[in-house]
């Protein structure tokens, strides 16, 4: 499995907006375009949202599924007010073993 493990630095206050419009909204998306969310995980400060999406087992599927994921009419949208919740983001490329 193709995977990025990613942690988000989350604007202050806005953890709980940010929670509801990942559950309700971003995870049904990237399902309709291939991507797993595997896990995900708030620090104890809740500052930080840690999670792991997961792609398929090619590099080439990471490509094709982002850019119908970040192609999308929703996304296209609304990109702005989802990462009005971010500061900042770490993103690594991980497999499984």
């Amino acid at each position: 499995m193709i995977a990025h493990l990613r942690t988000y630095k989350v604007a202050s206050g806005k953890m709980d907006s940010w929670l509801d419009v990942f559950k309700t909204k971003l995870v049904p998306l990237m399902a309709e375009h291939g991507i797993k969310v595997e896990s995900y995980w708030v620090n104890e400060d809740a500052t930080e949202f840690i999670w792991i999406r997961s792609y398929g087992t090619t590099l080439d599927e990471i490509e094709t599924k982002e850019a119908a994921f970040y192609g999308s009419d929703w996304w296209l949208a609304n990109v702005d007010y989802v990462r009005s919740h971010l500061r900042d983001r770490e993103i690594k490329l991980i497999r499984r073993v």
